[in-house]
């Protein structure tokens, strides 16, 4: 037995396994939970909590290292050991990939695709591309029940058909004032951490209306280039770093930098947990606020009502932002960083954890959006995107001296 389930990111996984080893999804034909092996997240966190509570180490009974200081790919490793050494009869797989680089999930993928050969497997994952090449049945849990089709082709015919495209974007409020280019350029920047050194010569220029993917497995330098360019880092100093037309060190503050640019990584929308309506979270965009404290302009409003027309969410404006589906969240969330056309946007992996409608329509919003505006974008991401249509990539190669940077078209 190997099933490819697809489930949407907004259902409960944890519940979905326990109702499918109590015979609620009868079409599985699972009996008894006893003796499978379930890897997950979920998992991994009550392994944690049993570490900081209990002081009860089982994933790392053989290391000194918690499992809270593991990166996500040493703790998924540390779960499939676990798992192998109990010698379970079957295992479910729950968004295995997520979070993992390229080279990770890859190596990941050939362990269980021999495991898919000894033992029974079921897949449970938000993306058609994380099912396993040995799927020999497909399922998509839609409207509470379960659905199946006979290949991988034809289910992804069907995820597609239910698809939204977004093809425009509102126009600015105004242009933004910025003349120069290139907006960003590092010249043979170097980056050391105790000694480590992480970056190395990178050169990089990103003009108006690029659009960059940024590439690279974890612990290349992803995250430090973002904070040199957003101005988080102090390693800019002393550098022949230009952000905007200005040198690192003429006397710019973080918050000049941060007005020139958009922003958006999941994690933010951990941060509106107010009770702001839709139409208020896309004007603070324009006021680079966390909400909206002051009364908007009737052209805001209206500006506000075009962007929830593009996101086919027009229906909702008077909602409060924490009603929304997570992949509603995100794409307001996006728009919101989009609305007054920055002269960057910057998007950090913006689509983990959703599942492939979702993903897909906020696909639709970037392309749509590196077309029509004049805004550069940096798409950061280990996964490749059906249909993203970045202009150039970025991509950071580990060595034993700091990363290399590679432009690849």
């Amino acid at each position: 037995m190997n099933f490819g389930i697809l489930i949407p990111n907004h259902l409960k996984t944890d519940t979905f396994v326990d109702e499918i080893f109590k015979g609620k999804h009868a079409i599985l034909n699972v009996l008894d939970k006893k003796g499978w092996g379930i890897f997950s997240e979920n998992e991994i966190a009550k392994y944690i909590d049993e570490e900081e509570l209990h002081d009860i180490k089982v994933l790392t009974k053989n290391s000194s290292q918690a499992l809270k200081t593991m990166s996500s790919g040493e703790r998924k490793k540390a779960l499939l050991n676990h798992l192998l050494d109990s010698k379970v009869k079957g295992f479910v797989f729950v968004n295995p990939f997520d979070n993992l680089d390229v080279e990770t999930q890859a190596a990941l993928k050939r362990e269980f695709e021999i495991l898919t050969t000894k033992v029974d497997c079921i897949q449970i994952v938000n993306r058609i591309d994380d099912l396993l090449t040995s799927t020999k049945d497909y399922f998509v849990f839609e409207n509470n029940e379960l659905h199946t089709f006979e290949s991988k082709a034809v289910l992804l015919s069907h995820l597609q058909k239910k698809s939204k495209v977004i093809t425009t974007i509102p126009l600015p409020l105004k242009p933004f004032p910025i003349t120069e280019n290139p907006l960003i350029k590092l010249k043979n920047i170097n980056v050391s951490f105790e000694n480590k050194r992480v970056l190395n010569h990178i050169n990089w220029i990103i003009n108006k209306g690029d659009f960059w993917q940024l590439k690279g497995p974890n612990g290349s330098g992803k995250s430090t280039i973002l904070n040199l360019i957003t101005g988080d880092s102090h390693k800019g100093y002393g550098q022949d770093l230009t952000l905007f037309g200005q040198k690192k060190g003429s006397g710019e503050s973080v918050w000049d930098l941060k007005k020139y640019i958009g922003y958006f990584t999941p994690a933010m929308v951990d941060r509106f947990k107010g009770y702001h309506t839709l139409k208020h979270m896309l004007i603070s965009g324009l006021h680079d606020s966390v909400g909206l404290y002051k009364i908007p302009s009737e052209i805001e409003k209206a500006k506000s009502i075009e962007w929830l027309k593009v996101l086919g969410l027009e229906s909702k404006k008077d909602y409060y932002f924490h009603q929304l589906s997570l992949g509603q969240k995100r794409l307001l969330m996006t728009a919101r960083a989009m609305i007054k056309h920055p002269p960057l946007l910057i998007l950090d992996e913006p689509t983990v954890g959703l599942d492939d409608n979702a993903a897909w329509h906020f696909i639709s919003l970037i392309n749509a959006y590196s077309k029509k505006s004049d805004t550069a974008i940096i798409y950061v991401s280990h996964r490749t995107e059906i249909g993203l249509r970045p202009k150039q990539y970025f991509e950071l190669i580990p060595t034993d001296h700091g990363s290399l940077g590679v432009v690849k078209k």
